[in-house]
């Protein structure tokens, strides 16, 4: 699953950006009406002619769908059978195939595939007893699906104050439950697949009568004390968006244990009359009883093309979970022996049993203001690497952008954690050598700003 037929090779890479980088601006310089630069950073390409590192490879690039995964696409489509439920009778369809993969792999005993991760977290309110109109206590640094999902189950978000470790702060998760006692759901949002304190969260929703859920869409292969992520919550949903650990473009999973939650789920989900029996991880029988009479159809089912390409990613989980965690592993090295005195990179939380790092965040020193921060980002983006800061103007994981389900309450240590925090993505398909331009861009960009100021 390493292999690009259509990448240059990695030597030949290297030899263009080290030992021609003036010839290359000067070509770039007079070509530059040639150039087509996939990030958007088109006036960027010929800033480096000094002995500055410089990102050439895209940083959107998604994990390829393996082989099998498109031939398995393309046999189906032959077929025209993308349906979940159009399947000959005794045959098992593809997503039914895939959900029980998801659960084998996660631990769950049931599984419902979806069109989206959105979708899940909505049904996970819904199918949990959600009135309208019912609070939700949730991050209040997290993407904006997961207060889009409360909005669309018509609750209301109650947000709690995350922190430096880019996590809910379970000293504030308690102090809003105790200000809000008619609030019955606790939807924790695992942001970039980091877990806070999942045992005491456990006893604060227990202690206050509340239920929790948890967003596991960047925790995927995220272990707490030795179990997959989502197990303290009475069900979880994960993604295959295709920025996530598993790729179909759009898709979701709603897991649980709960054997009333999964069958609501199917029906809302899709399974009108009797296709819940063409399902293989759901309750028997009895516990659809009314229910495809009683609950809507809101069509939120995952094709069969959409769990096609899933399917042979979750056989190589393990193995892009073990070069993505190497890789930032490394880079946290490089980062903390060169500039650690100007970034802190965020901590696991104490029972993480095992992470998946395929991003890294860090949160710029108390030192930088405002201007330098936006310096420090034009810096990386002169030089190829597009960092994104969290708390800017425009980003959907800035609260401040929710004006559908705005903070009612000032969240203080949130919007001071997120005016410098910052995130990168670290595509698979790179080379290794390519995050070693990755970290040098982000340690030269550092120390110029520093620089600049003698505050190195």
């Amino acid at each position: 699953f390493f292999a690009r037929p259509f990448d240059k090779p990695p030597i030949l890479n290297h030899f263009i950006m080290k030992f021609f980088p003036v010839a290359l601006a000067a070509f770039l310089v007079g070509a530059d009406a040639l150039l087509t630069n996939p990030v958007g950073n088109t006036n960027t390409k010929v800033q480096t002619l000094q002995d500055r590192a410089y990102v050439t490879r895209d940083i959107k690039t998604p994990d390829p769908i393996p082989e099998e995964g498109q031939e398995a696409a393309l046999e189906l489509m032959k077929t025209g059978r993308l349906y979940r439920y159009n399947i000959a009778p005794g045959e098992e369809s593809v997503v039914s195939m895939c959900e029980k993969e998801i659960c084998d792999y996660t631990g769950f005993k049931y599984c419902v595939g979806l069109n989206s991760c959105g979708s899940a977290l909505m049904l996970l309110l819904k199918t949990t007893g959600l009135k309208p109109g019912g609070k939700v206590l949730s991050n209040a640094f997290t993407f904006g699906a997961v207060p889009s999902a409360i909005e669309h189950a018509n609750g209301k978000a109650v947000y709690v104050e995350s922190n430096a470790d880019h996590v809910i702060d379970v000293v504030d998760l308690e102090k809003k439950l105790q200000e809000n006692p008619d609030c019955k759901h606790v939807l924790i949002s695992h942001m970039r697949g980091k877990l806070a304190d999942m045992d005491t969260i456990k006893v604060l929703c227990d202690k206050y009568d509340a239920i929790l859920l948890e967003d596991c869409a960047h925790s995927l292969g995220v272990f707490w004390q030795g179990e997959h992520s989502g197990h303290k919550g009475i069900a979880c949903a994960i993604s295959s968006q295709s920025y996530k650990m598993i790729n179909s473009g759009e898709g979701g999973f709603l897991l649980t244990d709960d054997p009333e939650i999964a069958a609501q789920t199917a029906v809302i989900a899709g399974a009108y009359e009797g296709l819940s029996g063409k399902h293989m991880t759901v309750p028997p029988p009895e516990y659809f009883n009314d229910k495809p009479v009683q609950l809507p159809n809101y069509s939120l089912r995952m094709s069969n093309l959409a769990a096609s390409v899933i399917r042979p990613q979750i056989k190589t989980l393990e193995d892009r979970i073990e070069v993505y965690n190497r890789r930032y592993n490394a880079l946290v090295e490089k980062l903390e022996s060169r500039v650690g005195d100007h970034v802190y990179i965020p901590q696991l939380t104490p029972g993480v049993t095992r992470m998946v790092h395929d991003s890294i965040q860090f949160n710029l020193d108390s030192k930088f203001d405002a201007e330098m921060v936006q310096e420090f980002l034009n810096e990386c983006s002169a030089h190829g690497l597009p960092v994104e800061l969290f708390g800017h103007k425009t980003n959907a994981r800035n609260f401040v952008n929710w004006g559908f389900a705005p903070a009612n309450d000032p969240l203080p240590q949130t919007a001071e954690m997120l005016k410098r925090a910052c995130d990168c993505r670290m595509p698979l398909m790179w080379d290794d050598e390519d995050f070693e331009d990755l970290g040098n861009v982000i340690i030269e960009s550092l120390e110029v700003v520093l620089a600049k100021r003698n505050l190195l």
